[in-house]
């Protein structure tokens, strides 16, 4: 069969890159083309568009590239069309996968949605154009099939979170060996800074995480590079403070890790699932938080308090994230019970993902999917 993936993001490329493996073992025919990344490519995907030409973050951020924005939406209509595919498979990025969808049902193709926009946080009112667009959604947070079956009477399949699997697939790596390779001290224990992978969030992280390396001596910091971004964008923050920059190994960082400060998205999530103690950070730019703030009803930003429902982890957002709270923060997760409290929480977090083989039974599902008449 045909399938068409479309990824807008880092985050979806690797969960894109699983489901493709999955959809290639179940179906040997499988003839997949997609938009997402470098592990999409690498997994079998025919890669038409990198997310590094679409990744605009933001509110203003949208506004100032939205020609770019049309433009692609066009180019991937003309494509789906030539292409055919028995299916279309959504993975999160909805401010774009939406308004393919809307498109891609008036014109009679199958739809799934793998990874659900985040509409439990934000414009709820987007479940009438899901309920409309999407043939079948598959979820990947255990409250999200209660939100869409409870309250939106829209059935979904709970599958499990696919960062089990992709964690539990990294091969362990010796930490002398690690050390030695990226010219790493041989004793400090590791704070790891993960401060994104967009450009305008990292300009944005970075400075901030940089601030309270003076405070930790004993320690050493070591920013988790994104492969979408090169090492002359990093050269700027490396100048001024004795940090190390490791691209492309943040897997690898954090299970060696003793402490990390994250940039609230899915990295905290991984960062937990690497039972590393952390403190979570967000800042957007004063317009764009202004309506955030507005639009967004949680009581908390990170997946790991949302999945918890209650504060896990330390959120300091927008005002709040400053030097001093940070390093009162990152102190609290260095020493004493809040390092303790976070682990034993990491282990009941985990319990409620579900398990692995959420890349498998999304596969099966949309395989599924596809062949039932339309």
């Amino acid at each position: 069969m045909k399938y068409y993936i479309i990824a807008g993001e880092a985050s979806g490329d690797l969960h894109g890159s699983n489901l493709i493996k999955a959809l290639k073992k179940k179906d040997s025919d499988a003839d997949i083309r997609c938009w997402g990344g470098d592990l999409m490519k690498a997994a079998g995907g025919n890669l038409v568009k990198h997310y590094k030409e679409m990744a605009f973050m933001g509110f203003l951020e949208v506004i100032t590239n939205i020609n770019q924005i049309f433009k692609n939406i066009a180019f991937c209509k003309e494509d789906i069309s030539e292409f055919n595919p028995d299916v279309i498979v959504f993975i999160d990025y909805s401010g774009f996968n939406l308004r393919i969808a809307s498109w891609a049902k008036k014109n009679k193709f199958k739809t799934n949605y793998y990874i659900s926009p985040q509409i439990w946080a934000s414009r709820e009112g987007r479940i009438h154009k899901i309920k409309r667009d999407i043939d079948a959604m598959h979820v990947i947070l255990p409250f999200e099939k209660e939100f869409y079956e409870k309250k939106h009477n829209y059935p979904v399949n709970f599958v499990g979170h696919p960062l089990i699997d992709a964690i539990g697939e990294v091969p362990r790596i010796g930490d002398k060996k690690f050390r030695e390779e990226h010219n790493l001290d041989l004793q400090k224990p590791i704070i790891a800074l993960l401060p994104g992978s967009r450009k305008q969030e990292v300009q944005k992280m970075l400075t901030l995480m940089l601030s309270v390396t003076k405070s930790f001596p004993k320690f050493q910091f070591v920013i988790a590079g994104a492969p979408s971004l090169d090492l002359e964008f990093y050269q700027p923050f490396l100048k001024s403070t004795q940090v190390s920059l490791i691209s492309n190994k943040t897997y690898d960082l954090l299970s060696l890790s003793f402490a990390a400060l994250v940039t609230s998205g899915t990295a905290t999530l991984e960062t937990a699932l690497f039972k590393i103690p952390q403190v979570v950070c967000y800042r957007a730019n004063w317009i764009s938080y202004q309506i955030a703030k507005r639009i967004i009803t949680l009581k908390f930003i990170s997946l790991v308090n949302l999945i918890m429902d209650k504060e896990v982890v330390k959120e300091l957002i927008q005002d709040d994230l400053n030097t001093k709270n940070l390093t009162t923060e990152l102190d609290k997760i260095l020493n004493g019970p809040e390092r303790k409290k976070q682990f034993e929480a990491y282990y009941e977090l985990e319990k409620k993902l579900g398990g692995k083989g959420a890349s498998e039974k999304a596969a099966s599902l949309i395989i599924q999917s596809a062949q039932l008449d339309h």
